[in-house]
C-alpha cells in the first residue's frame, strides 16, 4: 500500500488549550439532522409519510430544533415542509431549521417554503475548504468570502418581508480542511452582515464535512474559533461532525469541551458515507454520567424500530445503547462478573448503578435482561446461573451451578448457542422431574414434641421402582426427620445431608418454592443436588430429597458399581 500518496492537513497549532482540563456538564442544544443530512445518504429516501413519522418521532424525543431537509432542492422536499406546516403538525415549542446553499434562486426558493412559519432557522452555507476553493470552484478567497456575504445579505433582507423571526445559521462547508484565519475571516463578515449581537446571535457551524483528523485537532480548531471570535456572545457555536475516520463521537464529545454550545447529528449515525455523529450514543454517554441528556431515549427498541421502517436501515448488533448485542456477554468470567453485581446491586439497595461490564441498566432503555447472558461454549457456570435467576427465577447454590454448567457446556459444545428455554428444559429434566428409580407420591407431617426427644415425625410415601412404600423417620425437625425415614430403610444408601437452601419462585397466592439439597453417600466422595418445587416449602425439600437419591444411584449405576463409592 502507497502511504506515501496522502498527507496530513496543516491546521492550527494551539499551544495554550484549555479543553483537556475541561468537564462536558451539561448537555447541548441538540439539532437532529436525520430528515436531510440522513435522509439524502439514503439508498432510497424517505417517502412524505415516512418523514412525517421520522419527524414525529424526534419531536417525542425531545429535538427542539429540527433540520427538515433543503426545501429547495426537490419537490418532495419542498412539499413535506409545506405539509407541516398546513397540517400545523410544529409544535410551538419546536424550531424547524431549513438548508440551503448561497445562492439567489435557492435562497428565494426557501423562504417561499417558509411561509406561515412563525420562526425558522435558515441554515445557508457554502465550501470554504483549500481544496473545493480550487478544484472546484476555482476562486480565491476573498471571491468565496463574497459568496457567503451576498447569501446571508439576500437571507437578511427576505426576513425583512417574512411574517416570523428568521435564526441564521452558517456554515463554512469542509471547516476542517479550512484554515482557521480565513474561516474566521468569512464568519466574522457573515455575522456583520446580519448584524450579531448578544439578542440576535447567529449560529456558526463548523463542521467536520469530512473527518480529516483526530478527534483533539477538531478540538483545537474548535477552542481556536470560540477564542478568537471579536464577540462570543453574539454566537451559537455549533458542530456538525461526520465519521469518516470512525471517531464522530469522540470528535463531537472533544468539542464541546473545547467551548460549543451546539452540536448537528442524527439517530444511529445515519448519513453521508460512514454517517453523521449519533445522537444517541451522545446524550447516553452523558446520561451514564449522570448528566441530563434532555432528550427521552427510554423506549429504544421503539426507536429503532420506526427508524429502520423509515430508512430502511438497520441498526448494527453492535452499535452502542442500542445494538442487539451490546448488552451480550458470551465470556464466562464476563458471565460471572455480571451475575454478581446484579446480586451485589439489588441486595445492597444502591441507588448508584454500578455492575461489571454493563455501563448502564439495560432498563433505562426499556431493553430486557434476558439478552444480557447468552451462553455458548465459551460461557461458565455464571452465565448459566445468571439465565435461570433473572429469567426463570431459581437462585442456584455455587456447587449446583458448576455442576449444572457442565452439562449445558455439553450441549452448547455441539449445538452452538443454547436458548434459555433449552436451558430451562435440561435443568427440569436432570434434577426437577428426575423421578427414577425414586418418585414421591405424598408427604405427612406429626408435630410429636411432647412425645419423646424427637420433635417431627415423618410419613413419606414413595414409588420405589413400581413398588409403593411409606418410610417413616423421626428428626428435630422436618429436614432431619425425612432425611431419616429414608436412612432407616436397609436397601437405601445413607446418605449424609450436606448443603441445603430454599426460596419463593413466584409472588401471590399461588406461590412456589425451590428446595436444593445436596446429599453425600456415607463413606463416599460423591455429593449430588437435587431440585424439588411445590407451594409447600417441606414438600419441596423432601422432593429435592428424592432427586438428590435418584442422581447418586444414575451417577454410581453409570460408573458400574454400587460399591465402588459405597462403604457401609
Amino acid at each position: 500500500m502507497n502511504y506515501k500518496k496522502y498527507k496530513k492537513f496543516e491546521t492550527v497549532k494551539l499551544k495554550d488549550r484549555t479543553w483537556p482540563d475541561n468537564e462536558i456538564v451539561k448537555a447541548p442544544i441538540w439539532c437532529s439532522v436525520d430528515l436531510r443530512d440522513g435522509n439524502q445518504a439514503l439508498i432510497t429516501p424517505m417517502k412524505i409519510e415516512e418523514k412525517v413519522e421520522m419527524f414525529q418521532l424526534l419531536v417525542d424525543l425531545g429535538f427542539k430544533e429540527i433540520e427538515v431537509g433543503f426545501p429547495s432542492s426537490s419537490q418532495i422536499e419542498y412539499d413535506f415542509l409545506r405539509l407541516l406546516i398546513e397540517e400545523n403538525l410544529i409544535p410551538d415549542d419546536v424550531t424547524v431549521q431549513v438548508l440551503t446553499q448561497a445562492r439567489e434562486h435557492l435562497i428565494r426558493k426557501t423562504f417561499e417554503a417558509l411561509k406561515g412559519l412563525d420562526k425558522a432557522i435558515v441554515h445557508v452555507y457554502n465550501s470554504t475548504s483549500i481544496l473545493q476553493r480550487d478544484v472546484v470552484f476555482n476562486k480565491d478567497k476573498d471571491e468565496i468570502k463574497q459568496i457567503a456575504i451576498d447569501g446571508v445579505q439576500l437571507v437578511k433582507d427576505l426576513s425583512k418581508e417574512f411574517e416570523g423571526k428568521v435564526i441564521l445559521e452558517y456554515s463554512p462547508e469542509s471547516f476542517t480542511g479550512t484554515e482557521v484565519d480565513y474561516a474566521m475571516e468569512v464568519c466574522e463578515a457573515v455575522m456583520d452582515t446580519w448584524g450579531a449581537s448578544k439578542d440576535n446571535k447567529v449560529i456558526i457551524n463548523l463542521p467536520s464535512t469530512v473527518e480529516m483528523d483526530t478527534p483533539n485537532v477538531y478540538a483545537d480548531q474548535i477552542e481556536w474559533m470560540c477564542k478568537n471570535f471579536k464577540d462570543r456572545e453574539r454566537v451559537i457555536v455549533s458542530l456538525h461532525p461526520h465519521n469518516d475516520r470512525g471517531c464522530g463521537v469522540a470528535t463531537t464529545e472533544l468539542g464541546l469541551l473545547a467551548g460549543a454550545d451546539r452540536v448537528e447529528g442524527t439517530l444511529f449515525g445515519n448519513g453521508e458515507r460512514t454517517g453523521n455523529v449519533d445522537v444517541i450514543t451522545l446524550a447516553l454517554n452523558m446520561y451514564t454520567h449522570g448528566i441530563d441528556p434532555e432528550l427521552e431515549l427510554s423506549q429504544m427498541n421503539h426507536i429503532k424500530a420506526i427508524y429502520e421502517k423509515d430508512t430502511k436501515m438497520e441498526v448494527p448488533p453492535r452499535h452502542p445503547y442500542a445494538g442487539q448485542l451490546v448488552f451480550t456477554a458470551f465470556s464466562g468470567s464476563h458471565q460471572d462478573a455480571i451475575n454478581k453485581g446484579m446480586h451485589a446491586y439489588h441486595e445492597r439497595g444502591q441507588e448508584i448503578w454500578e455492575v461489571p461490564y454493563l455501563p448502564i441498566d439495560p432498563a433505562d432503555l426499556n431493553r430486557q435482561y434476558e439478552p444480557i447472558v447468552r451462553i455458548n461454549s465459551q460461557s461458565g457456570k455464571g452465565g448459566v446461573a445468571f439465565v435461570m435467576d433473572t429469567v426463570f427465577g431459581y437462585q442456584l447454590p455455587k456447587a449446583l451451578q458448576a455442576d449444572f454448567a457442565k452439562a449445558i457446556q455439553n450441549i452448547s459444545e455441539t449445538e452452538g448457542e443454547v436458548s434459555p428455554e433449552r436451558i430451562y428444559d435440561t435443568f427440569k429434566k436432570e434434577y426437577i422431574d428426575n423421578e427414577t428409580p425414586y418418585k414421591f407420591i405424598k408427604q405427612r407431617l406429626i408435630d410429636i414434641s411432647d412425645e419423646g426427644e424427637y420433635e417431627r415425625r415423618a410419613e413419606v410415601t414413595i414409588e420405589d421402582r413400581g413398588v409403593m412404600k411409606t418410610l417413616i423417620g423421626y428428626g428435630n425437625g422436618p429436614i432431619d426427620a425425612v432425611k431419616n425415614a429414608f436412612n432407616s430403610q436397609e436397601d437405601f444408601l445413607y446418605t449424609e445431608l450436606i448443603n441445603y437452601s430454599e426460596h419463593a419462585l413466584t409472588a401471590g397466592s399461588s406461590a412456589k418454592a425451590a428446595a436444593y439439597i445436596q446429599l453425600r453417600p456415607k463413606g463416599s466422595a460423591v455429593c449430588e443436588y437435587g431440585v424439588g418445587v411445590h407451594p409447600d416449602i417441606t414438600t419441596a425439600t423432601i422432593k429435592a430429597m428424592i432427586s438428590a437419591m435418584n442422581r447418586i444411584h444414575k451417577y454410581m449405576k453409570k460408573e458400574g458399581s454400587f460399591t465402588t463409592y459405597y462403604i457401609d
